[in-house]
């Protein structure tokens, strides 16, 4: 495979906090004309298995996907999965942890809101979001819309859910690479330049953090992002080169929880794919 089309190797379903179900994931990627894409919820790998099932000739070429957040010392990561086994033991058990302790998380920010603002929701509401697969900030932030006590879904986000200070426990990225790999998957750093808020990482900061997560077991950037300006995407494309990492593209779509269109990763298909890019495409795809 030299010539690959458009690409988008990073986007989200109802699964997690998209607002596309796989079935209609599925149908916009059609309709936009993509030709390899990947379905990446978080810390799940339901939809990604969801959409596979789906898949008919002549349909464009997938690949299993997921999204992991992690922590440690150096800083907040997000750990995209490609190409895994979705019945491994390694990435089920991940997924179930990453559920715990994402309801565990979404119950302190109820609470919060409860507590500190006096916010009322009724039972079934909150039965309604504790029962979804991945619920996030997203979706208590659309709550709070529904009820009449902010203007949006971001003012929800950014001046009251992002006050609620939780003492929670974090994956660390050791644990989500190895069960990675461990599942035969590809981990790769999702929009490695984003760090925790408005963080931007760069430069030197970049090159430890890249050896840093190399050294257990990364094998890939994120290098085209629908975020990137174009120098952003050059220096992550030396790095890749640098460090022989394979190269990837992605939009983070959401649907209606973003700004942000399928597609728009920021890669030219009328380019020659870099290095990292056509290894990563011959090791998935074998060819």
């Amino acid at each position: 495979m030299s010539f690959y089309g458009k690409i988008d190797l990073h986007m989200h379903t109802t699964v997690s906090d998209g607002t596309d179900t796989p079935e209609e994931i599925l149908l916009n990627v059609k309709k936009k004309g993509i030709k390899i894409f990947s379905v990446t919820d978080h810390d799940a790998v339901k939809g990604s298995s969801m959409v596979k099932g789906m898949l008919k000739d002549r349909d464009p070429l997938f690949i299993p996907g997921a999204e992991f957040s992690s922590r440690d010392e150096l800083g907040k990561y997000h750990i995209l999965a490609y190409g895994y086994d979705p019945e491994a033991a390694p990435i089920k058990a991940l997924c179930d942890k990453c559920h715990e302790l994402r309801i565990t998380k979404f119950k302190g920010r109820l609470s919060f809101v409860e507590k500190e603002y006096g916010f009322i929701f009724s039972d079934e509401d909150k039965a309604a979001l504790l029962a979804m697969d991945n619920p996030g900030k997203p979706h208590l932030g659309n709550l709070m819309v529904k009820y009449g006590y902010v203007k949006s879904k971001e003012d929800a986000i950014k001046n009251y859910i992002d006050n609620a200070w939780l003492k929670s426990e974090f994956i660390n990225p050791q644990e989500v690479i190895s069960a990675v790999l461990g599942s035969g998957g590809i981990p790769v750093l999702a929009h490695p330049i984003y760090g925790s808020g408005d963080q931007l990482i760069v430069g030197d900061e970049m090159d430890e953090r890249l050896r840093h997560l190399m050294a257990m077991g990364l094998k890939g950037v994120e290098s085209f992002y629908s975020g990137f300006t174009v120098k952003l995407i050059i220096q992550m494309l030396e790095f890749a080169e640098k460090y022989g990492l394979y190269v990837t593209a992605g939009s983070d779509y959401h649907g209606k929880n973003k700004l942000v269109t399928l597609g728009d990763t920021g890669y030219d298909p009328g380019i020659d794919p870099p290095e990292g890019m056509k290894r990563f495409f011959k090791d998935i795809f074998g060819i």
